[in-house]
């Protein structure tokens, strides 16, 4: 397969997270085609593990969908920092938990088709509790479950994080029961 030739590329808005961009690429028949994507510096999601075999996971109201969502501590990894830091960053803030150790179970593209994010998912197992201090934008709730109730849960919908989603399955492929 024919890779696209890049001939162009602009950020058309910046901000805190992510940038808007666009970029004009050569098609295979020489035509000029425009891309429109969000550039990040990569996100990270955590799964926190315990010994009694549960899982913690969070709460908190998602905007563009306008509902609440079940998922794994997660965010965006920060300029200058690395996917382990970050890790280790939302693990504290949104869940109140600390791990000696991180294990990297993998890594995958979000939307690839919209954005050229990778996320690296990490497994903190047997955390223990710290004070959490989400941002001014997150509003959040712990659950702990058990493999059979979070699986009961994804085929009900109520877990629909896609990035959760997608860590599970990860997670399953490592340390499968």
């Amino acid at each position: 397969m024919q890779h696209f030739e890049q001939l162009s590329t602009e950020i058309i808005h910046p901000n805190p997270y992510w940038h808007y961009c666009h970029d004009t690429y050569r098609l295979p028949d020489g035509s000029v085609g425009d891309y429109y994507y969000a550039h990040t510096h990569g996100s990270v999601i955590v799964i926190p593990y315990f010994e009694n075999g549960t899982f913690l996971m969070v709460e908190q109201y998602r905007y563009l969908n306008r509902r609440h969502s079940l998922e794994f501590p997660g965010g965006g990894v920060r300029r200058g920092s690395t996917s382990e830091q970050a890790a280790a960053n939302e693990l504290q803030e949104e869940a109140g938990l600390q791990c000696d150790t991180l294990h990297k179970l993998g890594e995958f593209n979000p939307c690839n088709g919209i954005t050229d994010e990778i996320c690296t998912v990490y497994m903190a197992k047997d955390p223990v509790t710290v004070e959490s201090s989400p941002d001014i934008t997150e509003q959040i709730s712990s659950i702990v479950l058990d493999a059979d109730t979070l699986l009961r849960y994804i085929r009900e919908g109520r877990i629909w994080d896609g990035a959760s989603l997608s860590a599970w399955t990860l997670w399953n492929l490592s340390y499968k029961r």
